[in-house]
């Protein structure tokens, strides 16, 4: 269907009043039952990624400051099911948990009849896109100060064609000016309430979205198009769940920056810092630079205090050191990692058994002894992964599969322990100047490395963020100044080095 742009009566006025709305609610449509994917519990209420998809979803409008308040129309049966997800997630914006109607437009007059009378921003969206992201949502009300209706769509990288009830083409559309819908789809309140309204008045009204009602009850509305995004997939067949979880692993968040070194000061004065592999490279940095600010820092590694991180002996005594010094244990640090180039097949037992051990072992058994001192203060686990997380690659599959295994502990920890108030995070560094990488690689071309202060200095901003489940990316900024090459690591050294490959 095209829009007439046509002036008409029910076209805007040229000096239109300005728009002012009292607030912006967020309508999040649960209504799906799950029927395509074939599951016994509406697709919405499915796990991905550790939580429900509902869960996925209202976390982003919860934490957009655009939006005021949230409105969930949940599947007939299971508004209980979406309601002990807010009030376990503790979603304070959302207001009203209430069941949907038996269509998408049925769902939506309910929706208008739960936010009530007044001028207000509506936003629209699915709650199986649960990977729709801030900016889009705060395009949307953006666009809402200059538009009363505002769709979000993508370009079409296939080309679409129309077809006959015989399945035979009948046009092939310029697919330069189509788009891929998608949601949130937001209205200014009195536009989207009076398109309904003359829609009642139809008899054979059908609407697949309600940028479609504005657009045929309304046809002198203009519908305002932003951009969406690839990531921001509706789940509606299996293969979706697959792609949606993948998504969620591979999505990496941004810890929120401190603006000023009296800030730094006030979160970390009188907290304590257990770093294990805190005497070279990433680890020694952060402990540094945490003193700096009023930690008190506890560093273990093999060469400087004789701590295995993959013996449990020895991380319970490290542990235990910190505790009886300080009464408190408020963050615990794994850097330890030991990377060996080399054909799986060529290297040697002894090797295979040093790279799984403290790479993978010894990280699981940090987090087993800390959970204790962590639930104490609320604190946070903080492990470090590398770009080869992805997709292993050859000449250090252990090394790539361990780190692949950290991303998958930290995720499924932060679901078992966020009922303790205990955060896990996983630190993703490009490829870092570290002693462990000089022994790996090498000298290489200074521009090309991380500098490990800025590692340490992303992972000072994640241990006193609220941030949770999260891989946090760390990349170079442009115009870093390249960082010094450690000296080449004696091999005990290179056995305390932490983690920083890309």
């Amino acid at each position: 269907m095209t829009q007439d742009h046509t002036t008409g009566p029910d076209a805007a006025p040229e000096n239109p009043a300005p728009w002012r709305p009292s607030r912006t609610v967020a309508v999040v449509l649960a209504g799906g039952t799950g029927t395509r994917l074939g599951l016994g519990i509406p697709k919405q209420l499915l796990k991905i990624a550790g939580k429900p998809i509902i869960e996925h979803t209202l976390a982003v409008f919860e934490a957009a400051p655009e939006i005021d308040e949230i409105i969930v129309l949940m599947a007939t049966g299971h508004v209980p099911d979406a309601q002990q997800i807010v009030d376990k997630a503790g979603f304070r914006k959302v207001t009203k948990v209430i069941e949907g109607g038996d269509t998408r437009n049925a769902t939506t007059r309910i929706a208008l009849d739960a936010v009530g009378e007044g001028d207000c921003n509506i936003l629209f969206h699915d709650a199986v896109r649960p990977l729709v992201s801030g900016r889009i949502v705060r395009e949307c009300v953006n666009a809402l100060w200059s538009y009363s209706a505002v769709d979000v769509a993508i370009p079409s990288a296939d080309t679409i064609i129309q077809v006959d009830e015989n399945e035979c083409i009948t046009d092939i559309p310029v697919r330069s000016s189509l788009r891929r819908g998608q949601t949130p789809q937001a209205f200014r309140s009195g536009t989207i309430r009076e398109a309904y309204r003359r829609a009642e008045g139809d008899p054979n009204f059908a609407a697949t979205d309600d940028c479609g009602v504005v657009l045929r009850y309304l046809p002198g509305t203009p519908i305002k198009v932003i951009d969406g995004s690839d990531e921001n997939i509706k789940v509606t067949h299996p293969v979706d769940v697959h792609l949606a979880d993948k998504l969620f692993q591979l999505a990496a968040a941004q810890a929120p920056r401190v603006t000023d070194h009296r800030s730094y000061t006030e979160e970390l004065t009188g907290r304590t810092i257990v770093i294990f592999g805190g005497s070279y490279g990433i680890g020694h940095d952060l402990a540094e630079l945490a003193r700096r600010y009023g930690a008190q820092v506890f560093p273990f590694s093999r060469s400087s205090t004789g701590t295995h991180v993959e013996r449990a002996e020895d991380v319970e005594a490290a542990l235990k050191t910190a505790f009886e010094a300080t009464g408190r244990i408020d963050h615990v640090v794994v850097t330890a990692g030991i990377l060996e180039k080399g054909a799986l097949t060529e290297m040697d037992e002894e090797t295979m058994d040093r790279v799984l051990q403290v790479n993978f072992v010894g990280p699981v058994i940090a987090a087993r002894q800390s959970l204790p001192y962590l639930q104490q203060t609320k604190g946070q686990l903080l492990l470090y992964t590398s770009s080869s997380y992805t997709r292993g690659r050859a000449q250090y599959a252990l090394y790539s599969s361990t780190k692949a295994a950290l991303v998958n502990l930290t995720q499924a920890l932060s679901d078992e322990w966020a009922e303790f108030g205990v955060r896990v995070n996983c630190i993703n560094p490009e490829r870092t100047a570290t002693p462990m990488r000089t022994k790996a690689f090498g000298e290489e071309p200074e521009h090309t490395l991380l500098a490990a202060e800025t590692v340490a200095q992303a992972s000072l901003d994640v241990l006193i963020s609220e941030l949770t489940g999260q891989v946090i990316d760390v990349r170079r900024a442009p115009g870093e100044a390249p960082p010094a090459v450690p000296a080449q690591p004696t091999p005990a050294e290179a056995d305390a080095a932490t983690a920083s490959v890309g």
